[in-house]
């Protein structure tokens, strides 16, 4: 099951108070970046963030969930309406999260 862009649309205006949201779409879900770094990303109407330790100290009851077939696990987070959960959790994972490889 693809993701609804109204679900991304919903996701990036509980972002709106970062700066550097971006997204690719990848068949038919979203990876989502802050800052040039992969955060996360939409999976069948789901928002899960990767797994670094300031997630787990964030949301240390969040749900491991696999994104589709043959991914690593990430985070589930569950309270998409909280704003400033959000936008918390992406500024404290941002140090931990590796710059993007290079496309050669």
């Amino acid at each position: 099951m693809a993701s609804r862009k109204e679900y991304l649309e919903y996701i990036l205006d509980q972002l709106s108070g970062l700066e550097d949201i971006t997204y690719i779409p990848m068949m038919g879900e979203y990876i989502i970046y802050y800052r040039g770094k992969i955060v996360g990303g939409i999976y069948d109407d789901r928002f899960l963030v990767k797994p670094v330790k300031a997630a787990i100290n964030l949301m240390p009851n969040a749900d491991f969930e696999v994104p589709y077939e043959g991914a690593k696990e990430m985070f589930m987070v569950d309270d998409v309406d909280n704003r400033s959960l959000l936008e918390n959790l992406f500024d404290a994972m941002y140090e931990e999260l590796p710059m993007p490889k290079k496309k050669k």
